[in-house]
């Protein structure tokens, strides 16, 4: 009855809040599984793969019910989030308190800090906004700031230093 009820709850809310993501997400369908620095790493149906810093507040979304994440909602810290594109349809998104990054098929890093949200791309294209507002779109190795304010976007080359550095807390 228990997991049935916990069952009912996932499909109901999404995967639970990070610091229970690995019960939910196991129910959920996700292969949870920690690396030497307490990072997350969830390997979901339809081609969906989480790297969480440790300590990183998320949860996982399955909108339409089809048993693989869609969206991901992250409050603080940061994740690597790898879409494959041949095996995920309808794309993805990452929604954080300032802005929402989305996708078909790429990898992307969103870190979430101090009231700000940064968004760097490694492979593919992501469009990104604040929750009202109009998008940007990022190539591979372009990143952008998002603040609370309203103005434009600015999309920029990140340093090697800048980028090694968020890739170096998601294991990359």
């Amino acid at each position: 009855m228990h997991t049935m009820l916990r069952s009912l709850l996932v499909a109901t809310l999404g995967v639970g809040l990070f610091s229970h993501a690995a019960a939910f997400a196991q129910s959920a369908g996700c292969a949870v599984s920690r690396d030497a620095s307490a990072r997350q790493v969830l390997t979901c149906p339809g081609g969906v793969k989480v790297t969480a810093e440790a300590g990183a507040s998320f949860r996982l979304i399955d909108r339409n019910r089809d048993g693989s994440p869609d969206s991901l909602s992250l409050r603080s810290k940061a994740v690597l989030v790898d879409v494959n594109s041949s095996q995920h349809a309808g794309g993805f998104q990452v929604v954080t308190p300032q802005a929402i990054a989305a996708v078909r098929g790429t990898q992307w890093a969103v870190d979430v800090a101090s009231g700000k949200t940064s968004v760097l791309v490694v492979r593919g294209s992501v469009g990104v906004r604040r929750p009202t507002g109009k998008p940007v779109v990022l190539s591979p190795g372009e990143g952008v700031d998002v603040g609370s304010g309203t103005e434009p976007l600015v999309v920029r080359r990140w340093p090697a230093p800048r980028a090694a550095a968020l890739l170096a807390r998601l294991g990359q």
